[in-house]
């Protein structure tokens, strides 16, 4: 049995572990009000922005925007893969990867070559471990990003297939859906064509009709690439939301597990302290015996 000093030290270094558990729940909890508001105005926007440009691509030919053009034959593909900085926040990043790498793993079975652009240092690191080329990474960016990063990678994104270097990008994020789940996603922005008849097909209720200026081919001339760079900007308002509320929720039951560990090396304390008492009672019983005799 360990020594009641030794216990007395694990109970000590418990509870200092609990005070910092506590105090990351509560930092996790602060940054995730702002986050979660952010996710929240930003939505809305996204979702009325896809509706509007699938209705205008929806009319338009394909041949009048690469960005709308589905190639015949898809050689290469891009994953871009949206992880936090940090760790510290449960299976969440381990998640993300597993998907992302499953992802890459059927598009490799399918004879595509895969390359990976990597927001956040946990997938960044996870991806160098692994035989895929990664031809963008950006670390220490998710704790302050603004849109400036989502046009950044977005344009890496448009030049890289216009050129040729992607036939085809996904998109891997943590979609928020609260303080209980943070799922990651997948989600297909080009080619857009295949994109827009999905959204087509999943509207519901009387179609919208709008009235363009200048023109429709116009419009889509600016509106396609920003719409890569707002699903982009959603995918990272979503990876940090669910980062906090992943750190939040590991961090709670960590200081749970504490309080627990507490009570155990407690009652091990009490059991050893008794044990002790009843042996210096015994020597003394015993040694008052011996005079007698």
């Amino acid at each position: 049995m360990a020594s009641l000093k030794d216990v007395k030290n694990k109970i000590g270094a418990v509870k200092k572990t609990k005070q910092i558990t506590k105090a990351m729940n509560m930092v996790a909890s602060a940054k995730l009000r702002g986050a979660q508001t952010r996710i929240e105005r930003f939505r809305p926007y996204a979702d009325k922005f896809y509706e509007m440009l699938a209705a205008l691509a929806g009319k338009a030919d394909p041949s009048v925007h690469p960005l709308l053009e589905v190639r015949e034959e898809i050689k290469s593909t891009g994953i871009l893969l949206v992880t936090s900085d940090r760790g510290l926040c449960g299976s969440f990043n381990a998640n993300l990867i597993s998907r992302a790498l499953k992802l890459a793993a059927q598009k490799k079975e399918a004879g595509r070559e895969v390359k990976f652009l990597c927001v956040g240092k946990k997938g960044r690191d996870a991806v160098r471990k692994r035989p895929y080329e990664m031809v963008l990474a950006h670390g220490d960016k998710m704790g302050t990003f603004d849109f400036s990063l989502a046009n950044e990678v977005g344009m890496e994104v448009i030049n890289g297939y216009l050129s040729g270097k992607y036939d085809e990008v996904s998109v891997v994020y943590g979609e928020f859906g609260g303080l209980a789940r943070q799922d990651p996603v997948v989600q297909n922005i080009l080619p857009m064509a295949h994109e827009v008849q999905e959204g087509e097909a999943e509207a519901k209720g009387p179609a919208t009709e709008y009235i363009y200026e200048p023109s429709e081919v116009g419009l889509l001339g600016e509106l396609l690439p920003r719409f890569v760079k707002v699903q982009v900007y959603r995918g990272l308002l979503d990876t940090s939301a669910s980062e906090h509320a992943a750190r939040m929720k590991a961090m709670d039951n960590a200081t749970k597990n504490c309080d627990e560990m507490v009570g155990s090396l407690t009652l091990i304390y009490n059991k050893a302290r008794q044990a002790a008492i009843t042996k210096e009672l015994m020597d003394i019983v015993g040694g008052a015996e011996a005079l007698k005799g």
